[in-house]
């Protein structure tokens, strides 16, 4: 399955592919664009709204976060005033950068029912609308869960669902933003930490878009597997980074920064596939000042200060 985006795309290639074969080219190209040494400038900071535990109007939420040191917010959608939040971006300055289904978990388009995946899917389309409306490009989305049936048969359930959205995700630029999490699927639950990230490449590519992606969550499968090999793997896939901290030797999560995460492998990683984009922790949340310290931890992780 294709939509339009993806048509131009191959059809612009296409058109300067004469000019992409002279060899004089192509070295003045790999001449001009050097390769990045430092994630600085590349990543952009932001956060889940529930993270956001400032008393008061919605306003003062986005302005604590501003000046914690974030660059955007993810808000959960449905389930927010469109004029509100736009009153509150143009008062601080502070952009949705995002959002999070807000029911993925419970209505899943993995679910043998297909009038729960048909909610689904209108809860998702609304999703992206609202999403567009306060000038998001990304809905993150759980795709569903393993426990719902074989692998094979949800993975075409899910993909056949959630497939549907493509033209409006087309249409109003918001990209559908696969999470890989803690649902048993497209990986083994009760594996080790040898696990590769292939099928979650075989996923998002059997979709066939430029519209789909992952919101690469970088802590929640070290568990599983090595976060910088992963990264390697998804490349270009990954349209967004999700953060926290995780350590195997106690198998738990912690805050950003604590644990045994290879943070240098994972920032070499993203070098590699010269990653530009959004960073958004997710992570117990607080008051001003322990928003603040995530801010810091997201800084000294990714080596921005």
């Amino acid at each position: 399955m294709s939509t339009e985006p993806f048509v131009s795309r191959r059809r612009l290639l296409q058109g300067t592919a004469a000019l992409c074969a002279s060899s004089s080219f192509l070295q003045w190209s790999a001449a001009a664009i050097p390769r990045p040494t430092t994630l600085k400038g590349r990543l952009y900071k932001t956060l889940k709204i529930g993270m956001v535990q400032v008393q008061g109007s919605l306003v003062e939420k986005f302005a604590a976060v501003k000046q914690a040191g974030f660059d955007g917010i993810e808000l959960n959608a449905p389930g927010f005033d469109v004029e509100e939040v736009r009153q509150a971006i143009q008062q601080t300055g502070l952009p949705v950068d995002g959002t999070v289904c807000s029911s993925h978990w419970q209505v899943r388009h993995t679910d043998p029912d297909p009038a729960v995946r048909k909610q689904a899917l209108e809860t998702f389309l609304e999703a992206i609308r609202k999403t567009h409306a306060v000038g998001g490009n990304t809905v993150l989305l759980v795709v569903g869960h393993g426990k719902d049936g074989p692998e094979e048969e949800i993975w075409q359930r899910s993909v056949e669902n959630i497939a549907q959205a493509l033209p409006l995700a087309a249409e109003l630029g918001v990209y559908i933003a696969i999470e890989n999490v803690w649902n048993e699927f497209l990986y083994d639950h009760n594996g080790d930490h040898t696990q590769s990230a292939e099928k979650f490449v075989k996923y998002v590519d059997e979709f066939n878009s430029p519209w789909v992606g992952m919101q690469f969550d970088i802590g929640n499968h070290w568990k599983y597997g090595s976060m910088g090999d992963w990264i390697r793997q998804l490349g270009k896939r990954i349209v967004k980074l999700d953060l926290k901290g995780f350590s195997r030797a106690r198998n738990t999560f912690t805050k950003i920064g604590e644990g045994d995460i290879d943070w240098a492998d994972v920032r070499q990683a993203l070098l590699e596939i010269k990653y530009t984009g959004w960073a958004a922790a997710e992570v117990g949340g607080g008051d001003l000042d322990r928003l603040k310290e995530i801010s810091a931890n997201m800084d000294r992780v990714f080596d921005l200060v």
